[in-house]
């Protein structure tokens, strides 16, 4: 069985003293505590000191390990992307706050002067009415589809026609809804769908540092392989030079014709000329690497860097690529991702299918009230035989429920929509692992193809410097032999790089590679088709 373990030549960024920060874990089973998980904590309105690497890069030699550590502390996308969870759970907080209880209170103060006819004497008179109340509830609504509302309201009335009284009074009401909305799981929908929406934002999270992680070891071999090119191209253009100092003797002392020095520059021209090309490359990589990196130093883009680390890697023996298909539907951040957008569409059907019902809804008021000529014995009177209750039912029901009809279908097919998404992505998957590992065993084989070139082509070599300082050669065929030796030395170099960028490819396309190099990021957990989330 496939084991998430370092390869031979794999690196784990726990070893690095500075990784400590970064919250990475042993490649085990042990459950971590996220409690007692060291994190990286970036504030984006913190300003860190301009020169806030010069400790790390003081000798400019940067390892792979340093790299990831440097690109995982100070990238500017990754600081961006960090963000975004918690933006996202701001609005399942949102969501939440629909149960939360509500306080409410009111004062009102009415003075009405009007004019009333007598009934007795049918004369008109005057009135003056005084009114002063005061009333604080608290109303709440619970995921069972129940409202409950708790009031209390004081009152003071006084009139030039009737003597001032005082009445307290407390009530209570119960709301339940017994069709649209007394779903709980359809009351919650939207909440467990809040929820989502931030467990998919820590799966984008985590399938960017993957990305960011591949891209920086990617770029430093990269890096390392034009450093290794211009290595070679200057070594290739002191052997042309050589070649073209023992041409020139040979013609001094007529062995050779002159013309034969047309080749021997020429080749040196061409040299150069890849020598530029190869020092313009490797400035490009150190930029990108630069970037990627966003070192604080006072450099800047001036720093320069030297890499520490060999392109040559002994290649593993990779588990069978079914092994590695099956890691990659269960890591796969964006397949996980997917599987939490068709839960949400679950949740939508659930929600929307509630919203075909009538709503009905039972209610239940009770109030007791308390009458005096003072606010304390209108309190006291409180047990007294006043009192109101008042329950009934509440029915409403739109003709032709068109609205809710199509809520209820879009529902539907974007849910048949995201499943067959899934089932594409997880084709998507299994063929990216696969044409992946392909190139992984394709690579590895190059490297002993190209090594046995690049042997035979220095063979070759040295036969024909032999000929030609024995004049069975020509500087033309010296020539085309160093030219053979050149490419091949590049290719070894380029099959080793290649292997080790492919092996990269292969763990991010399969998920693993955090894993791989002990770095602990969200989303670490397979979502399991139809899983349940709890809010």
């Amino acid at each position: 069985m496939f084991s998430c373990q370092p390869g031979p030549f794999d690196y784990e960024l726990k070893d690095f003293p500075e990784a400590r920060s970064l919250g990475v874990s042993e490649w085990d089973d042990v459950t971590v505590d996220p409690a007692v998980q060291p994190q990286v904590e970036i504030d984006p309105d913190e300003e860190e000191p301009f020169d806030h690497d010069a400790e790390l890069l003081s000798t400019a030699e940067v390892s792979i390990e340093r790299a990831v550590y440097l690109a995982l502390r100070n990238n500017r996308g990754l600081r961006v992307e960090m963000l975004q969870p918690m933006i996202t759970g701001t609005f399942e907080e949102l969501e939440r706050a629909r149960f939360d209880p509500v306080l409410d209170g009111e004062v009102t103060v009415l003075r009405e002067r009007s004019q009333r006819i007598s009934a007795a004497t049918q004369e008109i008179f005057g009135t003056l009415d005084e009114r002063v109340q005061g009333e604080v509830g608290i109303q709440q609504e619970l995921p069972t589809g129940t409202t409950l509302d708790a009031s209390f309201r004081q009152v003071f009335a006084d009139s030039d026609r009737t003597p001032a009284q005082y009445s307290t009074r407390f009530g209570f009401t119960l709301t339940q809804a017994l069709l649209r909305g007394a779903d709980r799981d359809a009351n919650v929908a939207s909440i467990q769908q809040a929820r989502l929406d931030t467990l998919a934002s820590e799966y984008e999270l985590r399938a960017f540092v993957e990305s960011l992680v591949a891209d920086v070891e990617t770029t430093f071999w990269e890096f390392l392989f034009a450093k290794r090119e211009i290595e070679i191209f200057e070594s290739s253009l002191e052997l042309a030079e050589r070649q073209l100092s023992e041409t020139r003797q040979r013609v001094e002392v007529g062995v050779v014709a002159e013309t034969e020095l047309a080749a021997a520059k020429a080749e040196i021209a061409q040299r150069r000329e890849e020598l530029i090309n190869a020092r313009s490359d490797m400035k490009r990589s150190r930029l990108e690497l630069l970037r990627l990196m966003n070192p604080r130093t006072r450099e800047g883009w001036d720093l320069e860097l030297q890499l520490l680390g060999e392109a040559a890697a002994e290649p593993i023996e990779l588990d069978p690529v079914g092994e590695h298909v099956r890691l990659a539907r269960s890591m796969r951040p964006e397949l996980n991702e997917a599987r939490l957008r068709l839960e949400q569409g679950r949740l939508d059907v659930v929600r929307t299918r509630n919203g075909l019902l009538p709503r009905l809804d039972f209610f239940i008021t009770l109030g007791k009230t308390g009458f005096a000529d003072s606010f304390g014995e209108a309190w006291a009177d409180l047990d007294g035989r006043g009192y109101d209750l008042q329950a009934g039912l509440a029915f409403q029901y739109p003709l032709g429920n068109r609205a809710a009809d199509a809520e209820y279908e879009r529902a539907r097919l974007s849910r048949r929509q995201a499943s067959e998404s899934v089932e594409n992505l997880t084709q998507l998957v299994d063929l990216d692992v696969r044409i992946a590992y392909i190139e992984v065993e394709r690579a590895r084989e190059q490297i002993e193809a190209t090594r046995a070139t690049r042997a035979l082509r220095e063979e070759t070599l040295r036969a024909e410097t032999e000929k030609f300082r024995v004049g069975t050669s020509t500087t033309f065929l010296v020539a085309q032999a160093q030219r053979d030796l050149l490419e091949s030395q590049i290719a070894e170099v380029r099959a080793m790089v290649n292997y080790r960028q492919t092996l990269i490819e292969l763990y991010r396309l399969e998920g693993t590679l955090l894993q791989r190099r002990a770095i602990d990021a969200p989303g670490r957990r397979m979502v399991e088709r139809g899983q349940t989330i709890s809010g």
